[in-house]
């Protein structure tokens, strides 16, 4: 099985990690080959080598056709999030297993065709169960289950923003989860994230969010991430689609 790795805010590479190739196009995407604790993969910097692209500015389709271009048959994602639980503290690592979409833009590959997929299991099941006994073997605490709101961004949400999705049944807020996970599911390809709490949701700590903050917690996390996902790919090599 073909696996890519996105790599959100704090990762654009990972400890462990080789490169081999590196691809690039006139819409400044950049798609690496390489493997990860020698494990083959590609992997793609969701905002561009750098970071330099905005959450709202992301071109979600072009990635995932590149991907599918690739010959990708499954994308294991990083996610930088926002706890809207208060139990759930940084450096907390949460298998997504569900989201809320509040972009203001459809995101489909389907805009002149009528297209109505189905979404019942938002994550992969396959990768979420390879992801789940990976931090089994590897004893890495995670959270099993989480749902993910998916804000547009750029900026942050407001307190009252906050308490409204936690009345909704969100556990972790981001700006770009739902957009791949819709556009993957559409292009047949198999999508799970990981989303990493980087902070509380505004208004639950009492502190002001720093982007400095998220990434400071991000690259404290990238070697327990890379140990997880090089487990993954192992166990995927065995698992028939």
């Amino acid at each position: 099985m073909k696996t890519a790795i996105i790599g959100g805010t704090g990762v654009q590479s990972l400890p462990g990690w080789t490169l081999q190739a590196e691809h690039t196009d006139n819409d400044g995407v950049f798609l690496y080959e390489g493997s990860l604790h020698g494990e083959p993969a590609l992997l793609l910097p969701r905002h561009s080598k750098g970071h330099k692209v905005p959450p709202h500015r992301i071109p979600h389709a072009r990635h995932v056709r590149l991907l599918k271009e690739h010959g990708v048959q499954s994308v294991l994602a990083t996610a930088a999030v926002g706890a809207l639980r208060t139990d759930w503290t940084p450096g907390t690592l949460v298998i997504l297993s569900d989201f809320l979409d509040f972009m203001r833009e459809v995101n489909t590959l389907y805009h002149d065709t009528v297209v109505h997929t189905d979404f019942t299991e938002p994550f992969s099941p396959l990768l979420r169960d390879a992801l789940l006994k990976a931090a089994d073997r590897l004893g890495i605490p995670v959270q099993r289950e989480g749902v993910y709101v998916c804000a547009p961004g750029p900026r942050y949400e407001t307190p009252a923003e906050i308490r409204m999705f936690r009345l909704l049944g969100g556990d972790v807020i981001g700006m770009t989860v739902a957009p791949e996970a819709i556009l993957c599911r559409e292009a047949g390809i198999h999508y799970a994230a990981v989303a990493i709490v980087t902070n509380l949701g505004a208004g639950l700590s009492g502190q002001p969010l720093t982007h400095e903050e998220v990434t400071e917690v991000m690259h404290g996390a990238t070697e327990t991430i890379a140990r997880l996902f090089a487990e993954t790919l192992r166990l995927l090599k065995a698992t028939p689609l």
